[in-house]
């Protein structure tokens, strides 16, 4: 008898400023590839990955939203719906790290989840195959801002070594499906209405 229990899409979405690496780590992770050419994200892109969480196999849906100011009107169709959000800084440059903050409010304003104080956040420190002389923002700086959000999980990555991505977003998917499973009721496969049609039933799925 064929598997009829229901599919699990969850949908992340990558914040943080341009040229940090967004694009970059999504590849890494979804494609095993890496280019050194940079090319700035215009409006959003998504990229699709099927992964095992804890012996339940769901897919992805990654969005690479643009980190340039000029581009950020679009964001609001984009952060709807979402199951986790991904704040990713460049460790070698400050600024994009005090902007994280910018990027966590903007996306509880734009997203309007429901549990905005219990939504899943991650915090990837990015581009740590550089130069240590190199590194602006501590270790210890970034797991201080993790506490004051709820004790967000935080890993220091390089999409050029693919160091921690797929660490990193086992650990999104897992906390990305934990808020899925938390606001969608699924009904046991056993559950049959024989006798007539069932009345069609709204979704509560996510919308993309």
């Amino acid at each position: 008898m064929a598997n009829t229990r229901k599919k699990v899409l969850l949908k992340v979405v990558i914040l943080g400023d341009s040229g940090v690496g967004k694009t970059s780590l999504m590849n890494q992770y979804v494609n095993k590839k890496f280019s050194g050419q940079y090319k700035a994200t215009i409006g959003a892109d998504f990229l699709t990955k099927e992964v095992l969480v804890d012996d339940r196999l769901v897919t992805m849906q990654i969005w690479d939203t643009a980190g340039q100011e000029r581009f950020q009107s679009l964001g609001v169709a984009f952060y709807r719906g979402a199951d986790c959000c991904v704040l990713v800084y460049d460790v070698n440059n400050s600024r994009s790290f005090e902007n994280i903050d910018q990027w966590h409010d903007e996306f509880l304003v734009q997203a309007s989840p429901r549990d905005p104080d219990d939504f899943p956040f991650v915090l990837l420190g990015n581009k740590v195959d550089m130069e240590e002389s190199k590194r602006m923002v501590s270790p210890k700086r970034a797991m201080a801002w993790c506490q004051n959000k709820g004790n967000a999980p935080y890993f220091e990555t390089s999409a050029k070594e693919a160091i921690n991505v797929d660490q990193a977003f086992q650990t999104i998917a897992r906390n990305a499906l934990a808020r899925e499973t938390d606001i969608d009721v699924e009904f046991p496969d056993t559950i049959r209405m024989p006798h007539h049609d069932a009345a069609p039933r709204s979704s509560n799925g996510v919308c993309c």
